[in-house]
């Protein structure tokens, strides 16, 4: 078992500890969902939809969040990947996209691929034109040249496999 910040190397948690913070956890992520989802569009004369500060300061970190997530650990992949899709909802279209273009290029094996068809999936279901969106992300990113030609080649691979 991996050390973390808990625990030094050797040392395990108890169950009843994990299963505390495995239930902090999911009732922060149902928190997080209700405050993205309750925001709605404002009309003219509403005010602008409040803020939620801790997915604002995620938004530069999507590339970051795309990478712990495909390291598919435990359960921490699980909560990894709902942040992921309420940051996506919550800072759309752009997070998006750019979640969905990212799981796509560093995707290796099947495992990891399945973790960007089930976000598209979830978010296809809130958000309009995702598809068309996504792949015109894939190709500005290519053609702004911004990745290695190995990063190229895998993206393509895995269109391929999902499509």
């Amino acid at each position: 078992m991996p050390a973390s910040v808990i625990t030094p190397p050797g040392l395990t948690l108890h169950d009843g500890v994990r299963e505390a913070c495995d239930r902090v956890i999911q009732l922060l992520l149902l928190n997080l969902q209700k405050l993205v989802f309750n925001r709605g569009t404002p009309n003219l004369n509403d005010s602008p939809p409040r803020p939620v500060p801790f997915l604002d300061a995620l938004k530069s970190h999507v590339r970051d969040l795309c990478v712990e997530t495909l390291r598919l650990e435990r359960k921490r992949f699980l909560w990894q990947h709902q942040l992921l899709a309420l940051l996506a909802v919550y800072s759309a279209p752009h997070c998006a996209t750019d979640a969905l273009f990212f799981l796509l290029t560093l995707a290796r094996t099947q495992e990891e691929l399945a973790l960007a068809t089930q976000l598209y999936a979830v978010l296809s279901s809130c958000l309009i034109d995702l598809l068309p969106a996504t792949v015109k992300t894939c190709v500005c990113q290519i053609h702004a040249g911004r990745l290695p030609e190995s990063q190229i080649a895998q993206l393509f691979r895995n269109l391929a496999l999902v499509v």
